[in-house]
């Protein structure tokens, strides 16, 4: 061997290597990181980019007259003054997918991106409408949750999963993932799982890129940036991790994940099993009727208790969170109660307990009773006021979710369709005080019990419940 040879040898082969003979280790290093490499690219196979690089060749501006362009291989958008929410979409449709980009915008807007959306000529004359991924850079910092664009509103406010509100990075460039796979949609921002929502409404569509509408001529010229838009069509598999609350929009019905988390239902949909009158043994002969997945009290004129009788759950409950989908018509009036004990032996009206109201705030008289609007719909029933935007309160007609979570150290929270309205403590100084000045104020340690029934209120008015489900604490 010649001297000069050495160094580069020694480059290639430590001392050690080179005098234990073991350069056969070398090369197994090779062949180990070939597999790696092999199984990565495996990983990535079935990927198909949405988006070129150089130019917007497979996609179509729907709506608006925000400007499009493309620079340093990302898809500008530029926020422009009178022009209604503009989107670029997608030249072809897509069902079940998995759709991965990235994306940087400016701090002082909001965008979001749609997936299985519509635009329809015949329908809201074009107007693009269906699910999006939202893009929140501002304080409130909800992005990936996902709103239902010219619909529904809010499905998955990120108020559902605060620990996910950290994870997008302002001014900087955002990874983001969609699972839309069958019924299931769950969202993540950076590897962090974000959003899951299980619905049916709309199982195929646009994929579309939003730039917003904006009132200010301070906001014109604001920019968002897509890039490394791509999507993956066959082989699909939810991501492991993904353990977020699950909104469950499929009546009556609990997914796995769902199940996994401890929720169980607390009404089967099809039959009265599991409830019965309060202060009876059995389920009201009248005045309530199991139909089409939904449990309804019936019509009987507005009276407290007079035709069926509140319904209670057999069993008792102390600590839980409790979910309920409900309908009312107009001016009716009904509650969720909890807490209910059966031992004060009311003649004649309601079972006594704590209550979640549901109310017609604009028709119902009660709206402007009691203190401050604490009979108002969500409020703890003449005791605390629900603090509501009435952006996140559904129409009379249409479904809205009550969410009730009592915890084992007695506080209470009441939650309106995935936004948390109110909160207290059972037993504190604040809550006796209350009580004190409610009409509860006779009924010794009232709201304080162990445990206790859950409770649906016959008020004569025709309300409609469904997917009823409790996870016990």
């Amino acid at each position: 061997m010649k001297r000069s040879h050495l160094p580069l040898l020694l480059l290639l082969f430590p001392v050690t290597c080179i005098q234990s003979g073991c350069a056969s280790r070398s090369n197994e290093t090779v062949q180990t990181t070939q597999t790696a490499q092999g199984t990565e690219a495996a990983q990535e196979s079935g990927w198909t980019q949405l988006f070129n690089g150089n130019d917007l060749t497979g996609w179509e501006q729907v709506n608006g007259s925000a400007a499009y362009r493309v620079e340093d291989g990302a898809i500008v958008g530029t926020t422009t003054m009178n022009s209604p929410n503009s989107f670029l979409a997608a030249d072809k449709e897509y069902g079940d997918y998995i759709l991965e980009f990235e994306v940087m915008l400016d701090n002082d807007i909001n965008s979001g991106v749609q997936f299985r959306s519509i635009s329809d000529p015949a329908v809201m004359g074009g107007r693009v409408h269906g699910y999006q991924f939202e893009l929140d850079p501002s304080d409130r910092k909800w992005t990936g949750g996902i709103y239902d664009e010219a619909r529904r509103g809010w499905l998955y406010p990120l108020s559902l999963n605060p620990d996910a509100q950290s994870a997008f990075k302002k001014g900087e460039w955002n990874k983001a993932r969609i699972e839309a796979i069958g019924n299931k949609i769950k969202t993540w921002i950076n590897d962090v799982p974000v959003a899951a929502v299980v619905d049916d409404m709309t199982p195929s569509g646009l994929i579309a890129l939003q730039v917003h509408s904006i009132g200010n001529a301070e906001d014109a010229g604001k920019e968002i940036k897509w890039r490394n838009i791509r999507i993956k069509t066959s082989d699909l598999e939810h991501r492991e991790g993904h353990d977020a609350f699950v909104v469950n929009l499929v009546p009556n019905t609990l997914t796995e994940q769902e199940k996994e988390q401890g929720w169980s239902l607390l009404w089967d949909g099809e039959t009265t099993e599991g409830w019965r009158g309060a202060y009876k043994d059995k389920f009201p002969e009248g005045g309530w009727k199991v139909q089409d997945g939904e449990l309804h009290v019936l019509e009987s004129g507005g009276g407290e208790s007079v035709h069926g009788g509140d319904i209670v759950t057999e069993k008792e409950y102390d600590a839980f969170d409790l979910q309920v989908q409900f309908k009312l018509t107009e001016g009716a009036n009904s509650g969720i109660k909890y807490f209910v004990t059966e031992k004060e032996n009311v003649q004649n009206a309601s079972a006594i307990g704590l209550e979640y109201q549901l109310l017609d705030d604009e028709k119902h008289p009660d709206a402007k009773m009691g203190r401050d609007g604490n009979r108002t719909i969500a409020s703890l029933y003449d005791l605390k006021t629900s603090e509501k935007n009435k952006r996140f309160l559904k129409p009379i007609g249409e479904w809205n979710q009550a969410r009730l979570i009592v915890r084992p150290d007695k506080t209470v929270e009441h939650w309106l369709n995935g936004i948390k309205v109110l909160e207290y403590e059972r037993g504190s100084e604040e809550f006796r005080n209350l009580v004190a000045q409610s009409k509860y104020k006779n009924w010794e340690n009232f709201g304080e019990a162990e445990k206790g029934h859950i409770l649906l209120q016959d008020h004569g008015n025709n309300v409609a419940f469904r997917s009823i489900k409790i996870k016990e604490l």
